[in-house]
């Protein structure tokens, strides 16, 4: 377990996500200080509240926790852990919980542990910062402390599973120091309740457990606390601060002696305000990564300098210093950055082959790291294959590759490199050997044989003649052993070779090969060896045959294993043994294994005959005989009859019981004794007759069928087993558990009555005498022939019936249950109305049509026996018949709708219940529902200009679905033309003008054409000036200075130009032409007639508007004079 704990003072909580400031949940008065405990993974910690429900928060996990009163509270600990009291340089106090063995570094001391004044009022755990979380947890150490331990805490909020966010805003940024080495923690478990501990002391329940006791809290705004314990915490925390604030005048370190792989740090010694040195300690952090890097700790100690090594050439580094005296750490200082010098390069990889051949080696080398210098050259040395470790230079340059040529075939040659830039020159690369290709050597000598076994071979060989002896030559050995192809056996640089895996005297033939990587052989000359045979295995399946008194056979299979030396001989050997009856005998054929051979003794004499036991009964009698042998045999023969002799016993007892004899019958019985040499004669015969019993098993009776109701059967005598037959009984039944005795008496038959047909019946026979009844009589099974059905029963009325294809009406379904059909299966069912019969085949429902009110029905059932009776009658009366559909008609027609109307809109021949369907014919030739509901109008939306529609409508009561009306087409109207622009109208030379408008397409295949109106002057109405299909048109002849209007519209002409539809007018658009001053200086006096008259009334007009302005500015001047005659006044 390893917690941490850190106390901050004086800090502020980040801000809550709800915005909610939790620091009202603290005494007003008291210092506010925040106790962060921090949970590892794997680790539990457990709070308890003041109602004593427990809180446990599973790590990792950081939570905020207030303390009241500014002081470290003790810390309960497992048994082997203790708790140490930490400060850095920051002022942050840590509490951490470890195991008794772990160390901290040097600047943490100790000796600051928790005072052991009385506790402190409990801390508060901050609520939206505690997980729900439901593990274990830690008890107190003893149950004095329950009530006021570090656990508790008091939530003034309600508890939220809040993840943690912006802590590091109040934690600060926290400097690594060496963190002990994790260790194997003691497993502390307890139950899921937290009803038990491992240090003795549960959770208690009583009213006097100081466990329920809750610590007294003083109201809030109190007088502060006068303890001595907490006096004692402040003094320690401002000697603390006093000692922090001397230790943070740190200044940046100074760097000199800056190498490529060292640099001198020093700094100055801390001092207090007035200058006084201070005894501490030092401690210089390194990094690499940056001055917002992660450092890492090169020196601690009391010296003023460091001397850096191991460092890597051009690259920035920046270092820090701090101080600290006993367990407070001063602040760091400001970073100082140095960058180390550039150096030479590194020492390169060995140089690799790319090819080769017996005059020239080719290598390549990768650029090792230049260490802030760029490499300009590159240095290749080789010892010219003298094997001396003397190098001499073969080049230098800037290129990674070089060719050395001219060298000897099959010769290996050493090689080296370095990298050389402005700073200097690396080392040499490790020595690497290459050799050349050499010239194709002669065929191997062929193996020789050193050693043969019976399953390996072992062979040795030299190197060929004509290649050097560093040259490395790879041998393949290969072996035949079945066929003319060879194998491989052996592949490697070694000159001997054990084979194995070899059968037994065998001949093989061997053959090496040899190749290095710039050539290879063809196959040596053909060694050819035997492997040497093994011993023989013993014989198998040893056995002896034809024993008798005198003499024995025995029989043995070959070994197996005849260790493949060909021929065998067997030796056998006999040994006598001791026996006073017969000869033993022991047999070794030259094998491990001995087989006992006894000889046959002489057969027993003849016995004398059995005599009976007890008394003879009607099936068995007891026989025994005196003992002559070791085993006997019994043999039977009846008297009366000329059967052969049945063996009835054999074993070793003197003494056994016959049975299944017949009752009233002679037997003859003999025996014979035997021994080893075999049977000896039977004895005289012993004559026993049996006991009379009970009659034997009688034969199966016959059973014939005179009806289907009636059955009679007929047996045969049985025999009497030595009495004769009193009666016989017979038993009757559906099946073999339900036999029932039927009849009993001396007659050989009886007739049985009342049977159901078409069922399966069996009877059995039994034989009765004065010595008891005999066994019955195999069961013979019987059935009854079919017969017609039976009448039907639940004959009534459907409710439901499918309306879509019969009319609720007319249709009646009829429904009932199937009867019983005797054996024969139902083939159809009759349905008679009146004198009407209908067939419906084999089916319990069936929907009569065109039926009449108020109609009586009748059912039977029909099988291959024939017809059964009719059920009862059934009386039934139909619903009325659908409303017929009403009168179809269009009532308005336009381009893209068309309004429907059906029936006289009233509501006296239809019910209020009726419902109209209208449907009307898709693309797919499919009517499709467009209106469902008691409405008699309807207006079809959203159809296409000058098209036909087809439609039907259809009447829907309670009495079901009337039939569909005819189909009514019905075609929509055309479309007026579209209303255009209003004309642009451009004048044109002298007094005529322009007038344009813009182009219509065709509709549908009819033609347009355009009317243009004018109005002008002092007319009153437009006046057409032309009808076409252009799309401009001039105008000539105009008044100058006057005011006309445009305004065109567009036709529709149908194709056979018998209707013609034009739309409304465009909006009219103004126009007056004017004479420029060119014009007018031309004008002659010698106009037409016409022409002034025109000009006559422009000019009339003209003066009438002269005389207005005039009259105007007169009546303005007027009163301007009036208004300021009056004014002055």
């Amino acid at each position: 377990m390893y917690v941490t704990m850190m106390m901050m003072d004086h800090m502020e909580l980040p801000p809550m996500p709800n915005g909610d400031v939790p620091l009202h949940m603290l005494n007003g008065d008291a210092p506010q200080q925040v106790i962060l405990v921090q949970v590892n993974p794997g680790e539990t910690f457990t709070i308890r509240a003041e109602d004593g429900t427990l809180q446990c928060i599973q790590g990792p996990a950081e939570v905020p926790m207030m303390s009241p009163n500014g002081s470290i509270p003790p810390i309960h600990v497992p048994p082997g852990y203790i708790s140490q009291v930490l400060e850095d340089n920051t002022g942050v106090r840590r509490v951490v919980v470890t195991p008794h063995s772990e160390c901290y570094p040097p600047s943490y001391s100790p000796a600051l542990s928790p005072p052991s004044h009385p506790l402190a009022p409990p801390y508060i755990a901050h609520p939206q910062f505690i997980p729900a979380s439901h593990t274990a947890y830690y008890p107190p150490a003893s149950p004095s402390d329950v009530a006021t331990q570090f656990y508790q805490h008091r939530l003034f909020y309600p508890e939220e599973i809040i993840p943690l966010y912006a802590m590091s805003s109040f934690i600060g940024r926290e400097e690594p120091y060496c963190k002990p080495p994790p260790k194997k923690q003691n497993n502390y478990k307890t139950s899921s309740a937290c009803s038990s501990t491992t240090n003795g002391h549960g959770k208690s329940h009583g009213s006097g457990s100081p466990g329920n006791k809750r610590p007294e809290r003083r109201s809030r705004g109190s007088p502060k606390s006068s303890d001595p314990a907490d006096q004692q915490g402040e003094d320690h925390n401002l000697e603390t601060r006093r000692v922090q604030e001397m230790l943070s005048g740190m200044g940046r370190p100074q760097v000199s002696k800056v190498q490529s792989r060292s640099a001198l740090v020093s700094w100055a010694r801390a001092a207090q305000g007035d200058g006084t040195p201070i005894s501490c300690g030092y401690e210089l952090m390194l990094t690499d990564k940056g001055s917002d890097g992660k450092y890492r700790v090169v020196y601690s100690g009391e010296l003023l300098e460091c001397h850096l090594t191991d460092l890597r050439p051009a690259t920035d580094y920046h270092v820090r210093v701090s101080a600290f005296c006993n367990a407070v750490r001063g602040p760091f200082s400001e970073p100082a950055t140095f960058t180390t010098h550039c150096g030479p390069p590194d020492i390169p990889q060995a140089p690799r082959l790319s090819h080769r051949s017996k005059s020239f080696l080719s290598l390549q080398w990768k650029p090792p790291v230049d260490n802030g210098s760029r490499i300009t050259n590159y240095i290749l040395e080789w010892d010219e294959g003298k094997k001396n470790s003397i190098f001499r230079e073969c080049y230098f340059g800037s290129q990674r590759h070089y060719k050395v040529v001219r060298l000897c075939p099959g010769m290996g040659y050493t090689f080296r490199v370095a990298a050389l830039n402005d700073i200097g020159t690396s080392g040499f690369s490790p020595e690497v050997v290459f050799q050349t290709t050499g010239s194709h050597p002669q065929l191997p000598p062929a193996p020789r044989l050193v050693k043969v076994g019976s399953a390996w071979v072992t062979l040795e060989w030299t190197r060929p003649s004509g290649c050097s002896q560093e040259e490395p030559i790879t041998y393949t050995l290969e072996g035949q052993e079945e066929g003319p192809e060879f194998h491989p056996k052996y592949s490697g640089t070694d000159v001997s070779c054990r084979v194995e895996g070899l059968r037994r005297s065998t001949q093989y033939s061997f053959r090496l090969r040899a190749c290095s990587a710039d050539w290879s052989t063809g196959p040596s000359a053909v060694l050819v060896c035997k492997t040497s045979p093994e011993k023989p295995g013993p014989p198998t399946d040893l056995r002896v045959d034809d024993v008798t008194s005198h003499s024995f056979s025995v029989m043995w299979q070959p070994p197996e294993d005849d260790g493949g030396s060909g021929p065998l001989t067997y030796i056998l050997e006999i040994t006598e043994g001791n026996s006073r009856e017969s000869g033993q005998y022991k047999i070794k054929p030259a094998t491990k294994k001995n087989l006992c051979v006894q000889t046959l003794n002489l057969p027993p004499a003849a016995c004398p005959p059995p005599r009976v036991v007890g008394h003879v009964r009607h099936k068995e009698v007891n026989l025994e005989w005196a003992s002559l042998g070791v085993e006997f045999s019994v043999e039977m023969f009846k008297v009366e009859e000329t059967l052969e002799q049945e063996e009835v016993y054999r074993g070793r007892s003197t003494e056994c019981t016959v049975g299944s004899l017949l009752p009233g019958a002679i037997y003859k019985f003999r025996v014979r004794a035997a021994n080893d040499a075999g049977y000896g004669p039977y004895s005289e015969a012993t004559e026993v007759t049996t006991a009379a019993g009970p009659p034997g098993q009688c034969r199966a009776p016959h059973v014939t069928m005179s009806s289907h109701t009636c059955a009679v059967v007929s047996w045969e005598a049985c025999a009497s087993s030595g009495a004769d037959i009193s009666e016989y009984r017979l038993d009757w039944g559906g099946d073999q558990d339900s036999l029932e005795l039927v009849y009993s008496g001396t007659n050989m038959f009886c007739q049985i009555s009342n049977l159901e047909a078409a069922s399966s019946y069996c009877c059995r026979l039994q034989a009765v005498n004065q010595a008891g009844a005999g066994p019955h009589s195999e069961l013979v099974t019987c059935r009854t022939p079919a017969a017609i059905p039976d009448a039907v029963q639940g004959f009534y009325l459907q409710d439901h019936i499918d309306a879509h294809h019969y009319s609720l009406s007319t249709s009646l379904s009829l429904v009932w249950e199937e009867p019983c059909c005797n054996g024969a299966e139902i083939t159809s069912y009759t349905i008679a109305m009146g004198d009407r019969l209908i067939s419906t085949g084999n089916v319990t429902c069936y929907v009569v049509s065109d039926l009449q009110p108020d109609s009586d029905f009748q059912v039977r059932a029909e099988n291959a026996m024939g017809a059964g009776a009719f059920s009862q009658r059934l009386v039934a009366r139909t619903r009325p018949l659908p409303p017929s559909p009403p009168r179809l008609e269009c009532v308005a027609v336009g381009p893209q709708s068309l309004k429907l109307r059906w029936g006289d809109g009233s509501r006296t021949q239809c019910s209020e219940d009726t419902v109209y369907t209208l449907q009307m014919e898709d693309r797919n030739q499919r009517y499709i529902v467009i209106y469902r509901g008691p409405s008699h109008t309807f207006r079809v939306q959203r159809l296409c200009e000058s098209s036909r529609y087809s439609f039907r409508i259809q009447a829907v009561s309670e009495a079901g679905e009337g039939p569909f009306s005819e189909i009514h087409t019905f075609s929509t109207a055309k479309s007026l033309p579209p209303t255009l622009k209003a004309p642009r109208v451009a004048q044109v030379e002298g007094n005529g003008c322009e007038v344009t408008w813009e182009a219509v397409p065709p509709m549908k295949g009819d033609r347009i054409a355009y009317l243009l109106h004018v109005l002008g002057g002092r007319d009153s109405e437009y006046k057409q000036v032309f009808k076409g299909e252009d799309t401009t048109f001039q105008l000539s002849g105009l008044q100058w200075n006057t005011d006309y209007r445009f305004r065109v519209c567009v036709c529709r002409r149908s194709a056979d130009a018998s209707q013609e539809l034009c739309g409304s007018f465009s909006p009219a658009s103004h126009f007056t032409p004017c004479r420029s001053d060119l014009a007018l200086a031309v004008e002659t006096s010698s106009a037409s007639a016409p022409a002034a008259k025109a000009f006559g009334i422009a000019s009339t007009d003209g003066q009438f508007a002269t005389m207005m302005v005039v009259g105007l500015a007169f009546l303005s001047f007027l009163m301007a004079f009036i208004l300021q005659f009056f004014l002055v006044e």
